[in-house]
């Protein structure tokens, strides 16, 4: 959503970029090449781990779009409890009321990791973008910059986390 709040400036970038994979963009593969990769939400699964490999392997850049992305934020929250089959014994067998049982299921339930992960402990990154989530402003800054061609950075006032 404040990746809409772009408004307008939403048209100035898309007379400038394509946009080649996200969840709105009909690609069932993430494909090679890709200039820039805008990266949200924490590694937490399987499945995540092999799609940031994957992406890493295909883009230029690399930014790690939000807090969960950024420090795990809120996702993370279950690291210090126990390892993953804990919190999915907790979760699904001792407080299920009906129907007990630990979701499982090949190719559509990916299995969690251990340890919830920010990005940059997953692959390489090369630009950080906090917030929860990152304000509009702040996402034109590095977008703009990116398209210019200069460095990435944020000012002390747009490196705020929350």
């Amino acid at each position: 959503m404040s990746f809409l709040d772009l408004d307008e400036g939403l048209l100035d970038l898309a007379a400038r970029a394509d946009l080649v994979f996200s969840p709105v963009v009909d690609a069932k593969e993430y494909p090679e090449n890709v200039d820039l990769a805008l990266v949200e939400g924490a590694v937490c699964n399987e499945e995540h781990l092999e799609m940031a490999r994957r992406l890493r392997a295909r883009t230029r850049v690399v930014i790690a779009f939000g807090d969960c992305a950024v420090t795990g934020n809120v996702t993370a929250m279950r690291n210090p409890l126990c390892r993953a089959e804990c919190v999915l014994r907790r979760a699904y067998l001792e407080t299920a009321d009906l129907n007990p049982g630990i979701p499982v299921e090949e190719g559509i339930v990916p299995p969690l990791l251990d340890r919830v992960l920010p990005l940059h402990e997953v692959i390489p990154v090369d630009g950080f973008l906090p917030g929860c989530p990152p304000p509009a402003d702040r996402i034109r800054t590095v977008l703009e910059q990116f398209l210019d061609g200069k460095p990435l950075q944020l000012g002390p006032e747009q490196i705020r986390f929350g």
